[in-house]
């Protein structure tokens, strides 16, 4: 149940982590990184880029940590879970 929770709250964590990385570039906040995906679409990869950051800073942690062996299992599959989720949801997909 405990890793459960842990890995719906990082799901979250890391679905609001790319939502947020996706609209820094609308704010003028950051130069947009995007790709074509489409006639009069773009798809904006900032979000993914900082959420993948923010992947390799756990994995940090729990490495500095000394857990490892047991730190990337949850963490991994949630990130997993937030890229499709987020895909799903059309987040850092831009009409032009």
């Amino acid at each position: 149940m405990k890793r459960v929770l842990s890995v719906v709250l990082q799901l979250i964590l890391f679905l609001v982590v790319f939502l947020v990385g996706s609209l820094l570039p609308a704010a003028n906040v950051l130069p947009m990184l995007s790709v074509s995906a489409g006639a009069g679409r773009v798809f904006v990869y900032d979000g993914v880029l900082l959420m993948l950051a923010f992947y390799v800073l756990i994995l940090v942690i729990a490495a500095a940590r000394r857990k490892i062996s047991v730190g990337w299992q949850n963490p991994t599959l949630a990130v997993i879970l937030a890229l499709i989720l987020g895909l799903a949801m059309k987040f850092g997909f831009k009409s032009i």
